[in-house]
């Protein structure tokens, strides 16, 4: 495993969950715009998201006790972060590229039926 997504598979997902937040309010979006995003793609309800948040969970338990990965993020594509997401073979990293994704299109104003690929 590269050592950069070590780190970040151990990063607590409530520390990034609050940059997330922090990134979208300052565009004028919401905290709800954000649960939105996290429950549709990993299959948690509201308080399994607020426990694992409560818990400080790092980003590989988070995605390894995810009920469902939402059949539709395969369709979630194109550049995060320098990387295009179809091409990132690590399975937990590309999970965690859909969710900055999701959350960059939030911040970008995007319809949220279009972010949640219906």
């Amino acid at each position: 495993m590269n050592n950069n997504y070590a780190r970040i598979f151990k990063t607590s997902f409530a520390s990034i969950y609050r940059l997330y937040i922090k990134k979208v309010e300052r565009k004028g979006h919401s905290k709800a715009e954000v649960d939105t995003v996290v429950l549709w793609l990993t299959g948690y309800d509201e308080d399994a998201l607020q426990h694992h948040i409560d818990a400080n969970t790092d980003f590989e338990t988070f995605f390894a006790m995810a009920p469902q990965l939402n059949p539709n993020a395969v369709k979630i594509t194109g550049l995060i972060c320098g990387y295009r997401i179809e091409e990132i073979e690590d399975p937990l990293m590309k999970k965690i590229r859909y969710l900055d994704k999701l959350v960059d299109e939030i911040a970008k104003g995007r319809a949220m039926e279009k972010i949640l690929r219906k």
